[in-house]
């Protein structure tokens, strides 16, 4: 399972514009929460000095590492990166989405990738 820093670190500069390869839930969501918890920072201090472009320059850094952790996500799932324009339908998009993102991963070498190297194996899960 990969931790908060290592989720960071590896989405912003291992794999900044990376749309290839797997990425596990654990990576995923704790990119996500950076993400919220760097948003509310932002927001924060645009009150306090009463400007309003902070958010907007944190949301331009960080789609496309965002956008390619969705794809790769979606790899783990053995899906193809394409699945993420189902966002486009309201609500449901989003629901299915959602779902994609929450699921476990094949435990095996699919199409796209070896299993991530942050994962644990489902053979050793059950021999620990």
């Amino acid at each position: 399972m990969m931790g908060f820093t290592d989720a960071v670190r590896n989405a912003l500069m291992n794999n900044y514009v990376n749309f290839n390869g797997r990425a596990s839930r654990s990576e995923y969501w704790w990119f996500a929460l950076f993400a919220i918890i760097v948003s509310f920072i932002a927001t924060a201090l645009e009150i306090a000095a009463g400007v309003a472009f902070l958010n907007i320059i944190f949301s331009l850094a960080i789609f496309l590492p965002y956008l390619g952790l969705g794809f790769r996500r979606l790899h783990d799932l053995g899906k193809s990166g394409w699945w993420l324009l189902i966002s486009f339908i309201p609500i449901l998009g989003f629901i299915v989405l959602l779902v994609f993102f929450v699921m476990e991963g094949e435990n095996h070498p699919n199409q796209y990738g070896e299993v991530p190297t942050n994962t644990i194996k489902q053979d050793e899960r059950y021999s620990q």
